[in-house]
């Protein structure tokens, strides 16, 4: 039996609306149906409940998602545990397990709208951060701002205006909790009325609308692992998004994209650098000081006849990740002159003939 209402024609929202999306068109109604707010309306009331009820069910990832199921389900009313006719789909298929008669259809209800209780997760907030390349390389901490609720500074989360009396719910006699009708049968949800609270107020808090949480842009320090490379994570735990109920915040979830560096570049531990020498260097040989990952220079000989190409290694320069540090290449580059002067041009011809080289 499919759901007999439309949770997202209720909120106003596409099958496909992001958690934010249904957050924001819930707030929005629930401030334009509440009660309190509209004392002489009283269809307002059973508009605020239908709203409410949407948003609980379409706020937990884990209800929506059966809900969208049970939706699916609704051409197959009447089917049994055996499947439907024809041998056709059976409930166990889309993981409910089977239905022996109407007492197997409140399991599935009770399953997916929340009979009886249980501990509700906050969903982890999940962003992308943006890594120069030598944090990256060897650690340190990048300062992210996200958007999270917290408790409303004004009400302490209560959703009361500071004076007002605060009295026992008249919907949920102070339970927090009331049946709602959903496909012929009852499920208990949070009281749309005090939104859990077993109580109300004679005034809604101003700040948060009575909704009791306000949208706050934290800032955080995030730790960042030597050696951290793009698609790398870390969780922050109990950083994210507060509990509806006052439980376990959530997470936030960090996933790392690091940036080209234009001096290095990197593979696994190891670091590669190119670094340019005339020909004369390359030729009779050099001495070049190179920058490493720490920011020092160090002295690197090159000999004499070095072709283009070669890569030194610097033992012990590169990346330092799980207890092992990598090495630095080297790569020369011999830089050619585009131009010579007539007396430049001489110069190298005698060489040439004195060398025997061909041109």
């Amino acid at each position: 039996m499919a759901p007999s209402k439309d949770y997202y024609r209720v909120l106003g929202v596409s099958r496909s609306a992001g958690k934010s999306e249904i957050k924001k068109a819930y707030r929005q109604l629930a401030k334009q149906y509440h009660p309190d707010a509209n004392p002489d309306d009283k269809s307002s009331a059973g508009r605020f409940k239908e709203v409410s009820e949407a948003y609980s069910v379409l706020s937990d990832p884990e209800q929506r998602k059966k809900y969208d199921l049970m939706r699916k389900l609704g051409a197959f009313t009447g089917v049994r545990g055996g499947g439907g006719p024809g041998g056709g789909p059976k409930f166990e298929d889309f993981g409910f397990g089977g239905l022996g008669g109407l007492g197997g259809l409140g399991d599935i209800f009770s399953s997916i709208f929340g009979r009886g209780k249980r501990e509700v997760s906050v969903e982890p907030i999940e962003m992308t951060v943006v890594l120069p390349f030598r944090i990256a390389a060897l650690g340190g901490k990048i300062p992210v701002t996200v958007s999270v609720s917290e408790a409303c500074p004004v009400c302490g989360g209560g959703g009361a205006a500071p004076g007002s009396k605060v009295s026992m719910c008249d919907e949920c006699k102070g339970r927090g909790t009331v049946s709602f009708g959903q496909g012929g049968f009852a499920v208990n949800r949070p009281c749309p009325r005090c939104l859990g609270r077993g109580t109300v107020a004679s005034k809604l808090c101003g700040k948060c609308g009575g909704g009791g949480e306000v949208d706050v842009n934290k800032r955080l320090m995030v730790a960042v692992p030597p050696g951290t490379d793009s698609g790398g994570k870390v969780r922050l735990k109990g950083q994210g998004q507060r509990h509806p109920t006052g439980g376990k915040p959530g997470d936030i979830v960090v996933t790392f994209a690091v940036e080209p560096d234009r001096f290095f570049r990197r593979e696994g531990s190891d670091l590669i650098c190119t670094v340019p020498i005339n020909v004369v260097g390359a030729a009779l040989g050099t001495k070049i000081r190179v920058r490493t990952i720490d920011g020092k220079r160090v002295a690197l000989r090159i000999p004499p006849g070095t072709q283009p190409g070669r890569k030194f290694r610097l033992k012990g320069m590169g990346i330092e990740k799980n207890g092992r540090r990598g090495d630095q290449f080297v790569e020369i580059d011999v830089t050619i002159p585009e131009k010579l002067t007539e007396k430049q041009a001489k110069v190298l011809k005698d060489f040439a003939e004195a060398a025997g080289l061909k041109y």
